[in-house]
């Protein structure tokens, strides 16, 4: 009877010892949550800030993860459990580069505390740098630097007249009397000024007369410039690009009803595994399904490895076409994808893309 009063005793006593040990957690202290860098330079580089903690729990503290807001702060963090009443570190960087202003981030701290997961905090401002030529001008034409080296119109309608710009700068230290080896008809190019100094900004004026060229679809040209009225290299040129359109905007109810409507057997086809150097060749039927003459305009391939000769430009009302298109895939491997761009003057459907498609055979 003794003994086993003794031994109720025994479990008595341990039963808070045991619920203590099971309730035991680490805890997690800092000893500030927020570090505000001020107003520092971009070219300072990367900002760092300690944030200090200690385990105020009675078991061990791990850090299961430290997690920053954004790919320009970096946490570094103690990696080994920290015994109670040990301190850790949580080194927090942050990236100016290329982003001035004010910011504000967050580190995300999880660990095995009673408090899992603290937030702590990093902001401030960033003064932005001053910027170089090289990176306001990023293209480099000879002795000049442009803000670009295409000048890319948006669509152009024909018969219409469009003027665009870009701006320049002498990189040199010379002065520089520029002007353009003779462009294209329909293209004229001006430097304003046409005499620059070193260092001097000034602005490449390129008008494109629509009325002078019989294209459509997309077109670019290059114009080259002259230093000091001499052309010395190639490599000095400006691209111009746009795509020109007709314009179909003043056509009248009674027009449109009239007009030719373009439309395709399908706008697709694979012609699935085919072996190097063999050439292949597709038909894509079109037809006229409107009440007048359609017209094409162009046919254009994306590549040089594919043809395409319509019989005729001149379509009459219900009547059908073939457009052959060749792809010689000799010097291909893999998967191809290519495609032919067809323009008509169908006014609700100018432009088809046609697409052809093949899987070269390793020899």
């Amino acid at each position: 009877m003794k003994k086993s009063i003794t031994l109720l005793l025994a479990i008595l006593i341990s039963f808070p010892v045991l619920n203590f040990a099971q309730d035991a957690k680490p805890r997690i202290a800092f000893e500030k949550m927020q570090h505000n860098f001020g107003t520092f330079k971009e070219e300072l580089g990367i900002q760092s800030i300690a944030f200090n903690f200690k385990n105020e729990g009675t078991v061990p503290l791990i850090l299961n993860n430290v997690q920053a807001s954004c790919g320009c702060t970096t946490p570094e963090w103690t990696r080994e459990p920290v015994a109670p009443g040990a301190k850790g570190i949580i080194k927090v960087s942050y990236d100016p580069k290329n982003r001035p202003g004010v910011f504000n981030k967050t580190i995300r701290v999880s660990s095995n505390a009673d408090n899992a997961d603290v937030t702590l905090t990093i902001l401030g401002e960033v003064t932005p740098r001053a910027r170089t030529i090289e990176e306001d001008y990023p293209n480099e034409i000879g002795p000049l630097r442009a803000k670009t080296n295409n000048i890319a119109f948006t669509a152009i309608k024909v018969k219409s007249i469009r003027k665009d710009s870009t701006e320049v700068i002498n990189n040199s230290d010379q002065p520089l009397q520029l002007s353009f080896k003779t462009p294209p008809p329909h293209l004229s190019a001006v430097i304003k000024p046409a005499k620059l100094a070193p260092k001097q900004k000034g602005y490449l004026v390129v008008t494109f007369d629509a009325n002078k060229i019989q294209a459509f679809g997309f077109v670019m040209h290059r114009i080259y410039l002259n230093i000091e009225g001499q052309q010395d290299d190639y490599k000095n040129s400006f691209a111009v690009s746009t795509t020109l359109e007709e314009d179909f905007s003043k056509l009248s109810p009674t027009e449109l009803a009239a007009a030719p409507v373009v439309s395709y057997d399908m706008e697709s086809f694979d012609f699935g595994d085919i072996k190097p150097g063999s050439k292949v060749e597709h038909i894509f039927n079109l037809k006229n399904t409107g009440k007048s003459d359609l017209l094409i305009r162009d046919v254009k391939s994306s590549c040089g490895c594919t043809a395409v000769s319509p019989p005729k430009n001149m379509v009459a009302a219900n009547e059908t076409v073939p457009l052959k298109v060749s792809f010689d895939s000799t010097g291909k491997s893999g998967r191809q994808n290519k495609t032919i761009t067809v323009i008509t003057n169908d006014p609700k459907n100018p432009t088809t893309i046609l697409r052809i498609s093949s899987n070269i055979l390793a020899q």
